[in-house]
């Protein structure tokens, strides 16, 4: 499907109801998740970084971009890229990250307000800048662009704040709105109606059910980097029971080799 087709059904998923994105962190999660009938997948910065043997935050643009034409060319649904602060201090560095993001096939691309050098939240006046010019090329490219407003994932801010950044970031020309961290079905409600926009909702251990999210008018749900931490999790485990107790009864939940490659596609 061309890339054109995909970012119009992509935009077109936000319309109504609610759909699950989750978040893939290599070539083969994609196709996986792919074949599982995702309408939609998103990278996701903590496990591309972990992929890598790094943390968070310490991919470069260039490795991201790299990431991002390799799944987008892997998979035949929409990519939305977790762009973290697109790479740039001004706003024209990040309009030019999201361009490079669009060459690279994404469908969509997020923009998030952190500061991992000062370890604070942006400035409202700032944050708008950056949120327009993201924005701006995005739409050059008929991409979706998502504001995240990351206070209550880093403890730095109120709910007021973050329906008041959510609600700048829409005016500022973000289609989707997405504060990480929220898991009180009364607080999303709260930021579904106040805000009037596609809102995004982390599926976390206390995050409402997809069905209860519905219920609240969430329009999409993504799961940043928890499917890929559950993988290195369940790596971990099983080597673990190889290692202590020389059993290998973790084959009992593994994917056959034949499920494995067609979802691979192989």
């Amino acid at each position: 499907m061309a890339v054109t087709d995909l970012r119009n059904e992509f935009r077109d998923l936000h319309l109504g109801g609610v759909f699950v994105m989750p978040n893939a962190w290599d070539v083969g999660s994609a196709r996986v998740l792919a074949s599982m009938g995702f309408p939609a997948i998103a990278t996701t910065s903590s496990g591309h970084a972990a992929a890598l043997g790094r943390t968070d935050q310490h991919v470069t643009r260039d490795e991201l971009l790299v990431h991002v034409e390799a799944l987008a060319a892997a998979v035949e649904i929409p990519v939305s890229v977790d762009a973290e602060r697109c790479f740039a201090d001004d706003p024209n560095g990040v309009a030019e990250t999201v361009r490079l993001v669009a060459d690279a096939g994404a469908a969509g691309c997020s923009i998030e307000d952190y500061d991992p050098r000062s370890g604070s939240i942006d400035l409202l006046e700032v944050a708008i800048e950056r949120v327009g010019a993201a924005a701006d090329a995005a739409r050059e490219h008929g991409m979706v662009l998502t504001a995240r407003a990351e206070n209550h994932l880093y403890g730095l801010g109120d709910l007021d704040d973050t329906i008041t950044r959510l609600r700048a970031y829409r005016d500022a020309g973000a289609e989707v709105l997405y504060a990480p961290g929220l898991v009180i079905a009364d607080e999303i409600r709260r930021v579904v109606e106040e805000v009037g926009a596609p809102i995004n909702v982390l599926a976390m251990r206390r995050t409402p059910s997809v069905p209860a999210l519905a219920e609240l008018g969430v329009r999409r749900v993504s799961t940043g980097g928890g499917l890929a931490r559950a993988a290195y999790g369940a790596l971990a485990a099983a080597a673990g029971e190889l290692q202590n107790a020389g059993t290998s009864t973790y084959l009992d939940a593994a994917i056959s080799g034949s499920d494995l490659d067609e979802a691979l596609g192989t």
